[in-house]
């Protein structure tokens, strides 16, 4: 099932499919290692939802809700 990662429940995985957005904010994603093929969980949602926090290639990476809405995953079921 197809899912953005703005939509993702804490401890849900998957796998990234396509980044989207605009110049700087694609590039920006890219920089931090959010590129396709690669497995990312969500660890913690702040209480109004806004930043999120992601494990991704074995780090930790916090993201605005806008960033997250960007990029189409693959959920792991």
């Amino acid at each position: 099932m197809e899912k953005y990662l703005s939509d993702f429940a804490v401890g849900e995985t998957g796998k990234i499919k396509s980044v989207a957005g605009e110049g700087r904010i694609r590039r920006r994603l890219f920089d931090m290692g959010v590129t396709a093929g690669a497995t990312v969980t969500l660890r913690k949602k702040a209480p109004l939802g806004d930043p999120v926090e992601l494990n991704i290639r074995g780090y930790e990476l916090s993201l605005r809700k806008a960033e997250a809405a960007c990029v189409l995953t693959e959920v792991e079921k």
